[in-house]
């Protein structure tokens, strides 16, 4: 008698129909994951899942939640309409070039930009130190109610930031924005042009 010793498998196939089988074999290609290799699997779900969260979020801060010098009669609130948004907005605006102060900046942004987001409470910040001779307006450029000043201005992209003088010209613009910092270090500079000198 030949006595034919068998070898261990060393390939194992799983095929994609056979994962549901109800009937239980007992073969060299069966084995249970051990508890380390669980928990890593485990710990890479949720690490992809957190990155995927951070990457798409969900939920996007709206730019009008806020107090800011200009809208101190609270008439830009959630929920309005965009004629409503827009009308708010431009009486701003209105306000700001005619009480006197020596500039006024017109930020253009898109509620559905991250970087706009992101900047409120710098914009916050630089007119609560500046409100002596500075007036900050927001501008919807996705509400076509502000087409003239997106053309006058030639606003191509968010945010931008637009200086006007006293009587309602343009200074300054900020460029192209490639980062935060990039648009607060053009922010700076448009400050810079019309800072009154301390004496």
């Amino acid at each position: 008698m030949v006595n034919n010793p068998k070898f261990p498998q060393i390939l194992c196939i799983k095929w994609p129909w056979d994962t549901h089988q109800t009937t239980k074999t007992t073969t060299p290609c069966e084995f249970e994951t051990p508890w380390i290799f669980k928990s890593v699997k485990t710990l890479g779900n949720l690490s992809f899942n957190f990155f995927n969260s951070l990457a798409n979020p969900t939920n996007h801060v709206t730019p009008f939640n806020f107090n800011m010098g200009i809208f101190k009669e609270k008439s830009v609130k959630k929920g309005l309409s965009p004629e409503e948004q827009a009308e708010a907005e431009h009486r701003a605006l209105a306000n700001a070039l005619t009480n006197g102060k020596e500039a006024t900046v017109i930020e253009f942004y898109s509620p559905n930009c991250s970087l706009c987001n992101s900047l409120l409470g710098f914009v916050v910040e630089v007119e609560n130190r500046n409100s002596d001779w500075l007036n900050i307006v927001m501008a919807d450029a996705q509400n076509h109610q502000w087409l003239p000043e997106l053309l006058h201005y030639d606003i191509k992209y968010v945010p931008c930031f637009v200086m006007l003088d006293k009587q309602g010209r343009a200074v300054g613009k900020t460029g192209v924005p490639h980062s935060r910092l990039h648009v607060v270090a053009g922010v700076s500079h448009l400050l810079k042009l019309k800072r009154p000198q301390k004496s």
